[in-house]
């Protein structure tokens, strides 16, 4: 089996695309799809066994594909980072800015230390990894970038750290597209909601309820896929958005919208996209 893409055959072919956190989850999904389509795939993460393990599946289906081991909230290690695959593979056509984690606490017991933590994660990191690219090769060759945001809209109660930090890579999302424009540089982002992604799995058990719940409170009443997300993802990067920049897209079934004064009605006709041959549900679904 391959990736069932909905974008035409080779459409990345002679492109690199970094893709930072591509060792799971979403990204892992996305490096999938950007292999499929042609690309030359770099991915980006700390954890080299996992990095690993998504490059072997990525080989095994017929793509290009490395991997560059990378700590993105160290300045340092950025720089040396983007340089080697330069070195490697010459100019990074597009970026992929996945990279991200959080926790779940609500305001009034998250330290400092746990802030600052998720901040330079969801938002620094993804801050020093789009100005290397741009500074050392994006600057010179154009090319598109695409951030990851969350459902950050109407805050993110329980998750105000990461919801903060969101909410700053959307701002400076709008920024880049506006100084890095003239360089030929598309700069936009993907906000997706809940996500049926490997993520889930690693919420406390007394979080699992809840999650199994989340569906209920989507318009479309159900969870998406790491595809739907992968696909908006493409999409931005690809020459069909040649003249959208700035944007960011959200991708939650309109979950971010509406009021608790509308009942939703009863689920029907909720059929959702999966062209990923590589999926897995996860455990906390599992059942559902």
């Amino acid at each position: 089996m391959t990736y069932d893409s909905i974008f035409k055959p080779r459409l990345f072919s002679g492109r690199t695309v970094l893709v930072t956190g591509g060792g799971s989850g979403i990204g892992r999904c996305t490096a999938h799809e950007l292999a499929a389509l042609g690309a030359r795939v770099v991915l980006v993460g700390r954890r080299q066994d996992k990095l690993e393990s998504t490059a072997a599946e990525i080989a095994e289906d017929g793509g290009s594909v490395a991997w560059q081991v990378c700590d993105i909230r160290e300045e340092d290690a950025v720089k040396a980072m983007v340089a080697a695959v330069i070195a490697e593979h010459g100019a990074i056509h597009h970026l992929v800015n996945n990279a991200g984690g959080q926790y779940p606490a609500p305001l009034a017991s998250i330290n400092q230390k746990g802030f600052e933590t998720v901040v330079r994660t969801n938002l620094v990191g993804g801050f020093l990894v789009a100005r290397e690219v741009f500074n050392q090769s994006m600057s010179r060759t154009g090319g598109s970038i695409v951030n990851m945001l969350a459902d950050m809209w109407g805050g993110m109660p329980g998750m105000g750290h990461s919801g903060a930090a969101r909410a700053g890579m959307e701002n400076f999302t709008r920024t880049a597209a506006v100084e890095w424009g003239h360089a030929g540089v598309r700069v936009n982002a993907v906000a997706p909601g809940w996500i049926a992604s490997s993520g889930m799995d690693t919420y406390p058990e007394a979080m699992k309820k809840m999650i199994r719940s989340l569906k209920d409170h989507v318009p479309l009443q159900r969870i998406g896929s790491e595809s739907e997300v992968s696909a908006a993802i493409v999409f931005l990067l690809s020459p069909a958005a040649a003249f959208i920049s700035g944007n960011s897209i959200r991708i939650d079934g309109a979950a971010s919208l509406g009021s608790r004064a509308w009942t939703l009605g009863a689920a029907k006709n909720a059929e959702g996209y999966n062209g990923f041959h590589r999926a897995c549900l996860p455990d906390v679904l599992k059942g559902e």
